[in-house]
């Protein structure tokens, strides 16, 4: 059974009829729509893609830029609803601990510049050959990972690494309040011993309390939800060298993070010190 002549007419007419300029301004929308969903690491939603647009100058609106995805298939990843088991860091009390003051009392906008506040705390995923465990320092202002470690144990010295580190890259004049958790690791008299040869702050959130640490668990769960649980990791060096891009080279200076107005954390940090120049 065939198609009636006026049918397949109008069929050649609409193949053979010149696209609008509408058309083909979304044409060219979605082609970079795609890079920058591409240059995500295929993770970012409408809200960072239409940031992304505006920031190369183009005109255009959310609903726009929704449906233009929605049409190419396209979507971002979205963090999940049920909780993650704690890492190791929250498994016992040492029998020798020291628990610092809560400096913090929550008060996680009241950051105004640049190594001010750390956060600190230790993740963990598994690989086919076993756990690693990644602990960070996140700078409160302009949440950039400023210090990382990465191990097959969660001890004192994979916290103390991830500080020094953020130590040695910072230069911090003021002695930054650092915050975590009560680990094990974090209470413990030789991390405690190091926070102070290091003129360092220390303060601690209650046990148990997530919201107390809320900017940190923030980072990771992006780090879990846009790299860690999207494939299997088979070897730990293989997650050792992933985990390294998305901190060094996504997360701190390509992605834009909505807290931040939607710019990256280098970005953020650039411009306050080109702000505190003009000032000065």
């Amino acid at each position: 059974m065939g198609f009636p002549k006026s049918t397949l007419y109008y069929r050649e007419s609409v193949q053979r009829r010149p696209r609008t300029p509408l058309e083909l301004e979304n044409e060219r929308l979605i082609e970079r729509i795609k890079a920058i969903h591409h240059a995500s690491h295929e993770t970012y939603g409408s809200p960072r893609i239409l940031a992304a647009l505006r920031a190369e100058g183009l005109v255009v609106n959310h609903k726009r830029v929704r449906r233009l995805m929605r049409e190419a298939g396209i979507s971002g990843i979205s963090r999940r609803r049920e909780g993650r088991s704690r890492a190791a860091t929250e498994a016992a009390k040492a029998t020798q601990a020291r628990v610092a003051q809560d400096l913090v009392q929550r008060d996680f906008s009241g950051v105004t510049a640049p190594d001010r506040c750390w956060y600190a705390d230790i993740t963990e995923h598994p690989t086919d050959e076993g756990k690693l465990y990644l602990a960070s320092v996140l700078d409160a202002f302009d949440k950039r990972i400023v210090g990382w470690s990465m191990g097959e144990h969660a001890t004192t010295e994979l916290v103390v690494n991830a500080v020094e580190m953020a130590i040695i890259r910072r230069q911090p004049r003021i002695p930054p309040v650092h915050h975590s958790d009560r680990g094990t690791q974090y209470t413990s008299i030789a991390f405690s011993a190091r926070l102070e040869q290091l003129g360092l702050k220390a303060s601690m959130g209650s046990r148990g309390d997530a919201f107390d640490n809320a900017v940190i668990e923030s980072w990771h769960a992006t780090l879990q939800t846009e790299l860690l649980d999207r494939q299997r990791w088979r070897t730990k060096d293989e997650l050792r060298t992933a985990i390294f891009h998305f901190i060094e080279i996504f997360y701190n200076r390509q992605r834009l993070h909505s807290s931040l107005g939607y710019l990256t954390p280098e970005a953020y940090g650039r411009r306050y010190a080109q702000q505190q120049a003009v000032d000065s």
